[in-house]
């Protein structure tokens, strides 16, 4: 019985992208796979109304996909992009083949880094689908650099901006609108457990999701909303060529080398992950921490 993903790493050429966060049409090579058509949807986020931030490609576009694909009313994708936008688009369109139209699919683009953005993603959503039952924080950013002299205020602030500021942004704008059963799912990382030299205001950025998780899930458990994470391994997205010198993404590289599995994975592969949080599969999870990352074992 074949499987459902396709290991990439050996596939992989040298590759690097002058984009943040990155262009997935841009990949040379294998693309990162967001779904298959072998996954059998069982339903299990049907009516949902759910918002993911970086939707456009990578993991975020395994989300939305996913969502759709298991019954949700709708999926609201933000983003951010480079002028020329094809991601989005392919979002979009992947939303309503794998729904057959059922599932409606907006995409927003805008900087989360900005509250005012961040409350004007939630007003238009509100707006026109009247109510939040998923929210997904899964935007990001990653710039590498091999001594902590090479981090000018300017990135720091950046990516502090993107990684989570955005999240703080967002959830405090769209929790008004979410009432009992809903969740929030953030996106933290294995380099939060297990640190980062070369991406280390990143890294900084996942420990402060990871403790956000775990304290916003005490602050709302009363009011019956979940929050959750995941907490993905090397996985094949554009964030990689983007942030990577081109030499660590030949033969995945920057990723193959640190996993015991000796393979990168797929976007798939963490996009159930969000689905099981979502869905009422996972009603007795809060304050938790998904970790799909090829065997790594983190104690957390």
């Amino acid at each position: 019985m074949s499987t459902m993903v396709e290991d990439p790493s050996s596939k992989l050429p040298a590759q690097t992208q002058m984009h943040h966060p990155g262009v997935e049409a841009e990949i040379e090579g294998p693309k990162p796979q967001y779904y298959s058509d072998k996954y059998v949807p069982a339903g299990k986020l049907e009516g949902k109304v759910a918002i993911v931030t970086g939707g456009d490609s990578g993991i975020g576009r395994s989300v939305c996909v996913l969502f759709a694909a298991e019954g949700a009313e709708a999926v609201i994708l933000v983003y951010k992009a480079a002028e020329e936008d094809v991601d989005g688009d392919l979002t979009v369109k992947e939303i309503e083949r794998v729904s057959k139209g059922k599932c409606k699919a907006k995409a927003i683009r805008t900087d989360l880094g900005s509250d005012d953005n961040c409350k004007n993603v939630v007003d238009t959503v509100i707006k026109e689908f009247g109510r939040i039952d998923v929210l997904v924080n899964n935007a990001s950013e990653q710039f590498y650099k091999e001594n902590i002299e090479e981090i000018e205020p300017e990135q720091l602030e950046r990516t502090f901006r993107s990684n989570i500021f955005s999240m703080f942004f967002l959830t405090r704008h769209a929790v008004k609108h979410m009432k009992e059963g809903s969740c929030i799912i953030n996106t933290t990382s294995v380099t939060a457990f297990q640190g980062a030299p070369m991406l280390l205001d990143y890294s900084s950025t996942k420990g402060a999701i990871l403790a956000f998780t775990r304290g916003l899930a005490l602050q709302l458990v009363k009011r019956g909303i979940r929050v959750n994470g995941v907490a993905p391994g090397p996985i094949w997205t554009p964030f990689i060529p983007a942030s990577f010198p081109a030499e660590q993404t030949e033969g995945g590289k920057w990723g193959t080398e640190m996993v015991p599995m000796g393979r990168v994975g797929q976007p798939f592969e963490c996009g159930t992950a969000y689905v099981f949080l979502a869905s009422q599969d996972s009603s007795y999870f809060t304050g938790q921490v998904l970790h799909p990352n090829g065997g790594s074992v983190v104690n957390a």
